[in-house]
């Protein structure tokens, strides 16, 4: 008989288990709103990047459903064959006159963007200086870029200069950091690190999933937010956060825009969005552009739920933004939380090593426009309960 030789991964799982770590996927019975049907419970969800609640909107639908009738249900080729089909290249010129870039690309997802657009900008020869708490995308490109990556202390900048000022000239350096990080809710030392950049002709580098249709006039991200047009090289945004559909797109110069449509692996080799993703993209925008009380919205909703967590007690980090994590230390502790609150119906997902550091774990909670204002006293109620029972608050 053959030997498995995969057994190992079994072993593998048994010590997530023994760990309080094994996590099974919940499944949504229905659509991604406020409150949904997760694993046949009616739930509070607070684990959705669904910002502004545009995953149900009634004009992403229509476009969507449109976009079908009219062009079909794929594009059937990758862009550089058979695959740019007129509303591509529309949503590009949308996401650059709002990103107020000269050029935009889109990519399957933000994930894709990250790893491929920095994956095609450097080689071995270059270095890229790195924010500690950067996202798996940023790390894993700057891998396949095989250049010398060089990573400073969360936000420290006076450490990134050092790094900086101790390379040889002339070395092609990227600096890089989150807008908003993923699991801290906290913002990147964006002006900061574009003064570091702008000294020492460093190329400049934002990840601005998190940001976008979250922060800055109409939802342009922080660049906008912190005034830094003309100053960041490289923005990266997403189309399945705030955007409510799917997918990642790269702003800035023409040039950096026409460099990776003949360099960008994920771009050369992976078939291109449908037309209705394509479709309900526009919709997004045109929404962030004309209905800013979305936004507005999100922030009021914010303001209510993390003082109410404050004021429980709860350990919420150095938050700035909708993502407002509760920090908890101990991984099965966390995911203890987390299923209790489920019990209670609040979905907010327990995140562990290694997506976050070891004693570092937490219940990540992310508020949307679409929340009601009972719904998050429920949710702050459940909490409340829940983390007196745990002995966290």
């Amino acid at each position: 008989m053959r030997q498995d030789p995969l057994e190992y991964l079994s072993s593998e799982l048994q010590t997530l288990r023994e760990q309080g770590l094994y996590r099974r996927l919940r499944v949504l019975d229905g659509e991604q709103k406020a409150r949904t049907s997760i694993d046949g419970r009616l739930v509070v969800n607070l684990s959705s990047n669904n910002y502004l609640g545009l995953t149900t909107h009634p004009r992403l639908r229509e476009r969507a459903i449109e976009a079908t009738r009219t062009l079909g249900v794929g594009s059937g080729s990758v862009r550089t064959i058979a695959g740019t089909m007129q509303i591509h290249m529309e949503l590009e010129r949308k996401l650059a006159a709002f990103k107020r870039t000269e050029a935009a690309v889109v990519f399957q997802s933000g994930f894709v963007a990250n790893a491929g657009a920095v994956s095609s900008l450097l080689d071995r020869d270059a270095v890229i200086v790195s924010d500690e708490l950067n996202h798996a995308s940023i790390i894993d490109g700057a891998r396949l870029s095989r250049a010398t990556i060089k990573v400073f202390p969360h936000r420290d900048v006076a450490a990134a200069r050092r790094i900086v000022e101790g390379l040889p000239r002339q070395t092609r350096t990227l600096v890089i950091t989150d807008g908003v990080f993923s699991m801290d809710g906290d913002l990147g030392a964006l002006p900061e690190l574009c003064d570091l950049a702008d000294q020492f002709g460093c190329i400049m580098m934002v990840d601005d999933a998190h940001a976008s249709g979250v922060f800055g006039t109409n939802g342009r991200g922080t660049v906008d937010h912190f005034g830094m047009h003309g100053r960041v090289d490289v923005q990266v945004g997403t189309l399945s956060k705030a955007l409510g559909a799917l997918g990642g797109y790269v702003a800035g110069a023409r040039a950096l825009i026409e460099f990776l449509y003949h360099r960008a692996r994920p771009f050369l080799f992976s078939t291109s969005h449908p037309p209705a993703v394509a479709a309900t993209c526009l919709a997004a925008l045109e929404i962030l552009e004309n209905e800013p009380q979305l936004i507005e919205r999100l922030w009021d909703n914010t303001r209510f739920f993390k003082t109410g967590l404050n004021t429980l007690g709860f350990n919420t980090g150095a938050s700035e933004s909708p993502i407002t994590p509760v920090i908890v230390g101990d991984g099965p502790r966390a995911m203890t939380l987390s299923d209790r609150l489920f019990d209670k119906g609040v979905f907010a997902q327990g995140i562990g090593f290694p997506t976050v550091p070891r004693g570092k774990a937490r219940v990540r909670t992310i508020v949307t426009a679409a929340h009601t204002r009972e719904e998050l006293q429920f949710a702050l109620d459940c909490f409340k309960a829940v983390g007196t029972e745990l002995g966290v608050i």
